[in-house]
C-alpha cells in the first residue's frame, strides 16, 4: 500500500510538473490565433474564431525563408567546429596521462565558469578587429570557442570507456594516429556525439545576446533576431510576436521530443565514465 502512494505521489507531481512546463507554450499557441482586442480582452480564454493569417503574417515580416536559413547555417558551422575540434582534443588529452594534460584539461573545464557576460565586450572588440563582426562565418567561430570547453569535458569521460587495445590493434594493422581516430575511435563517440550536437543546436538556436551583439546585417539575422524586429517602441502586434515565436519554438521543440533520451544518456556517460 505504501509502495503505491509513493508511485501515485510521483506520477502526480510528475504530471504536475508537465502541466506548469507546458502551459506558457499552451497560451502562446491559443493567443498567437486571436486578434489583438480578444486578447486583451481575456488572455486566458480560447479564440472566438482561429486566426491563422497571423502565422502567414508573421511568416512575411520575419523573412522566415532567410532567417531560418541563416539559423541552419550558423548552427551547422558552430556544431561541426565543436565536434572536431573538441572530440580530438578530449581524445588526446584522455589518452595522454601527465601533469601538462591535466593541466590544459583543467583549464578548459575552469573556462566553464567564467560568464559570458564578463567577457562579453572584449570579445565583441576583439571580434571587430579581425572583422569578423557582422558576418554569420564570424559569429560560428565564436560559438566554436565558447562551445568546446563543454563538449571536451564531455568527451574526455566518455574516451576513457573505449578499450585501449583497439587503438594497439590498429597500430599493428598499420593505421596512424589519424587513422585510428577517424576510423575507430570517433564511430564510436556517436552517444556523446549525437548528445553534444542536440545540447549546442538548442543552445546556438536559441540564443539571442550573441548575434545581437555581432550582426547588423538585416539580412544575417537568424530567426531569433528577426523576430525581436516585431517589437516596436511604440506598437507591439503581440498576436504576430506569439504567432513568430511559435514558429521559431517548432524546430526545436521536434528536435528535442526525437532525440531527448540521447541527451541525459550520453550526459551521464561522458560525465560520469572513468
Amino acid at each position: 500500500m505504501a509502495k503505491r502512494l509513493s508511485s501515485a505521489s510521483i506520477l502526480f507531481v510528475l504530471a504536475l510538473g508537465g502541466v506548469v512546463a507546458f502551459f506558457p507554450i499552451y497560451m502562446a499557441i491559443v493567443n498567437s490565433l486571436k486578434t489583438q482586442g480578444e486578447m486583451f480582452a481575456s488572455f486566458t480564454s480560447l479564440p472566438t474564431k482561429l486566426h491563422w493569417e497571423n502565422y502567414a503574417n508573421a511568416f512575411e515580416q520575419v523573412n522566415l525563408l532567410k532567417s531560418t536559413f541563416n539559423s541552419v547555417s550558423l548552427s551547422v558551422l558552430g556544431i561541426g567546429g565543436i565536434i572536431f575540434c573538441a572530440s580530438l582534443a578530449g581524445y588526446k588529452l584522455s589518452r595522454t596521462a601527465g601533469k601538462i594534460s591535466n593541466a590544459i584539461f583543467f583549464l578548459f573545464v575552469a573556462s566553464m565558469l567564467v560568464p559570458f557576460h564578463s567577457i562579453m565586450i572584449p570579445l565583441t572588440r576583439m571580434a571587430k578587429a579581425l572583422e569578423a563582426q557582422g558576418s554569420l562565418w564570424g559569429l560560428s567561430l565564436i560559438y566554436i570557442g565558447l562551445g568546446v570547453n563543454m563538449a571536451i569535458f564531455l568527451y574526455h569521460g566518455f574516451v576513457k570507456s573505449i578499450p585501449r587495445e583497439l587503438e594497439e590493434a590498429a597500430k599493428i594493422d598499420g593505421c596512424g594516429e589519424f587513422q585510428t581516430y577517424f576510423r575507430i575511435i570517433f564511430p564510436l563517440l556517436l552517444p556523446i556525439t549525437v548528445t553534444i550536437a542536440i545540447l549546442d543546436f538548442l543552445w546556438i538556436w536559441n540564443d539571442f545576446l550573441l548575434p545581437l551583439l555581432m550582426l547588423t546585417d538585416m539580412e544575417k539575422y537568424t530567426l531569433i533576431l528577426s523576430t525581436n524586429t516585431l517589437f516596436g517602441e511604440y506598437n507591439k502586434e503581440w498576436s504576430l510576436i506569439l504567432a513568430a515565436l511559435v514558429l521559431t519554438a517548432i524546430p526545436v521543440l521536434i528536435i528535442f521530443a526525437i532525440f531527448q533520451r540521447f541527451i541525459m544518456a550520453g550526459i551521464a556517460e561522458g560525465a560520469v565514465k572513468g
